[in-house]
């Protein structure tokens, strides 16, 4: 394994924001195997959630690409193989050798490893803790100029919590971080949260859930790329800086209610 593709900060607080697709970086051993070029890549990644992080000191921020190794999903389906495991695209011109799958399972195991240690630490330490799982995700797939996904279907912000085993230990605070992304200010606007109508949240949480069970809550937080051209990878700078006052007003809130719950804070 190369040089390990992800930060990791910690300061004593019960909860964490984490962006595990944020990353775009590839091993140089892989990049002349790639049939995909950049752009394609990075339409599919998560690009700015990083700087969304920025709303609590514990961070986890990815920089390696999830067309290297998928750190939302089971192990055995991490790597991208076959057009299936990606969104029908032709991920590989050649495919990468067993050795070179391999190499890139260590980092899957060296992440998860590391994470834990965290998250064990922290719970440990206040018995409850929140994880904000952040994401983003394509709604303009019929082209740069073609017709824009049913809003109906598509949310502005769609917030899974599928992975959650009992969720009516959390539904307070669940409830509250909907109402407090609700009100606020999006521009002259209010933005569309809804839960669970087009992602359920992916494997990150449901290893968490199931490593730490009501100890954890896990916000699997999609946004629609409303943010940014999802074609051009352009993005809007003041939508972003929007996204992050947003995610910052929520975070007195659940620290409220992790103390309702029982957080030692």
């Amino acid at each position: 394994m190369e040089k390990k593709q992800w930060i990791i900060e910690t300061v004593e607080i019960p909860i964490i924001a984490a962006a595990i697709h944020n990353g775009h970086g590839v091993r140089r051993e892989l990049q002349r195997l790639y049939a995909i070029d950049e752009k394609e890549r990075l339409r599919e990644e998560d690009p700015y959630t990083s700087l969304w992080t920025a709303v609590v000191p514990n961070r986890v921020v990815v920089m390696t690409s999830r067309f290297e190794v998928d750190l939302n999903r089971p192990r055995d389906h991490a790597v991208y193989l076959k057009p299936e495991d990606a969104w029908g695209l032709e991920v590989w011109k050649e495919a990468p050798t067993p050795e070179m799958i391999e190499r890139s399972l260590q980092e899957y195991d060296a992440f998860y490893r590391e994470v834990g240690e965290l998250f064990t630490h922290i719970k440990e330490k206040f018995g409850y803790f929140v994880v904000l799982d952040l994401h983003t995700y394509n709604y303009r797939r019929n082209g740069p100029e073609g017709e824009e996904a049913d809003p109906q279907f598509n949310p502005d912000i769609n917030l899974g919590t599928g992975t959650i085993e009992d969720r009516r230990h959390w539904e307070a605070l669940i409830d509250r971080f909907k109402y407090d992304m609700r009100q606020f200010d999006f521009a002259g606007r209010s933005l569309d949260v809804r839960e669970n109508v087009k992602f359920k949240g992916g494997h990150f949480a449901q290893w968490i859930h199931a490593k730490y069970a009501k100890h954890a809550c896990v916000l699997s937080v999609e946004f629609k790329k409303f943010f940014m051209d999802e074609w051009s990878g352009i993005p809007d700078r003041d939508k972003i800086e929007l996204i992050r006052q947003l995610l910052a007003l929520t975070i007195p809130g659940l620290t409220e209610e992790l103390k309702k719950i029982g957080a030692k804070l």
